[in-house]
């Protein structure tokens, strides 16, 4: 994010309408999210295990960047501020299985268990869960893990597209348990923490800030085949914990994905992870692997269907990536989300 790539960054851009769109967003806070513990609270919907594992940080209210063709062409509040980044985080979970896809270790298609020797995977349900099934959330893998029953996430069931008791890759459930399991396996196939795989195979190569964090469960740790005992982290913040990072690194992430993994003159994850990332799901077409796709407009129905986007606590984190725009939002902390990214693709045109 530091120079553009591409051409001239303004080419095509309504600038006007851009810093309206930028005005009305900074106007449209989350409200709450300064005392994080009350505000989750009263977010998750859970009847029962309610209790938060991780750690939580207070908001700070809306901010975010633009970058179109590499540079930031706009901002509001403090981008350099560090916020939960929420579900978003399951996006990059799933970007960082890149690692053990472009190192060989981990075929889509191939079941778990053949790769990593965990106690889940073991049964008969366990050994048909395959590394696309726990990436677009398709597993039905029922149990318990960190202390949280799978049965007890109520955003579950909020879709109708699970297939209880039925096999991997019949049913689509968005279920942080099971998120959290894919943490747990990829961090046994790579064989260390999942933030040292994010810093030292993304964010040192793309130039990101040191400041982001990535956090997990307090009890949630696994013993690695070489002795060392590694903290796993979780894919969200249902109950707390997660990545918090600020929207320039969030927005920068964007950017590789937006380049095919490329960044500069390395490639830092091949162009085929990324396009796996986003392609559809077979019983979740709007969901790739835990990217959104705007493809049928189903997702934001007034943003344009090229965007592709992470995106947690209903969308008051944004990272919306759009190919036909050459076009980044990252927002944080701001509600109606979809506004903004209908404004700005507006003043923005596609090329």
């Amino acid at each position: 994010m530091d120079e553009a790539e591409g051409g001239d960054a303004w080419a095509g851009v309504d600038d006007d309408a851009l810093a309206r769109a930028v005005r009305r967003q900074a106007d449209r806070p989350v409200p709450g999210v300064e005392d994080m513990a009350t505000y989750l609270a009263a977010q998750v919907a859970d009847a029962s295990h309610r209790e938060v594992l991780g750690p939580l940080l207070n908001g700070g209210g809306p901010s975010g960047v633009i970058a179109r063709r590499g540079r930031v062409v706009a901002s509001w509040g403090d981008p350099h501020r560090v916020e939960m980044a929420f579900s978003a985080t399951k996006s990059v979970l799933s970007l960082v299985a890149g690692v053990g896809f472009d190192d060989g270790l981990l075929g889509l298609d191939e079941p778990v268990h053949e790769s990593v020797r965990l106690p889940q995977f073991a049964d008969g349900h366990g050994r048909g869960i395959t590394w696309r099934h726990l990436l677009d959330q398709t597993s039905q893998w029922e149990g318990v893990l960190w202390s949280k029953p799978t049965s007890v996430d109520a955003q579950s069931t909020r879709e109708g597209t699970e297939s209880p008791g039925g096999p991997p890759g019949e049913g689509w459930a968005y279920n942080d348990v099971r998120v959290n399991l894919s943490a747990l396996a990829l961090t046994t196939l790579l064989g260390r923490p999942l933030p040292e795989v994010l810093r030292t195979r993304v964010m040192q190569p793309i130039g990101a800030s040191a400041s982001w964090e990535w956090h997990g469960y307090r009890e949630a740790y696994v013993d690695l085949d070489d002795g060392t005992r590694a903290p796993v982290v979780s894919g969200g913040a249902h109950w707390g914990g997660g990545l918090w990072i600020n929207a320039l690194d969030l927005a920068r992430i964007g950017h590789l994905c937006l380049r095919g993994g490329r960044h500069a003159n390395d490639q830092i994850f091949s162009r085929s992870w990324i396009d796996a990332l986003w392609t559809p799901c077979r019983v979740k077409p709007n969901y790739g692997l835990s990217w959104w796709l705007n493809d049928e407009g189903t997702v934001w129905p007034k943003a344009p269907t090229t965007g592709r986007c992470a995106r947690g606590n209903g969308g008051a984190h944004l990272l919306w990536v759009d190919p036909a725009r050459d076009l980044v939002i990252s927002s944080r902390w701001g509600a109606d989300v979809e506004s903004l990214i209908a404004e700005v693709s507006e003043a923005v045109r596609p090329g």
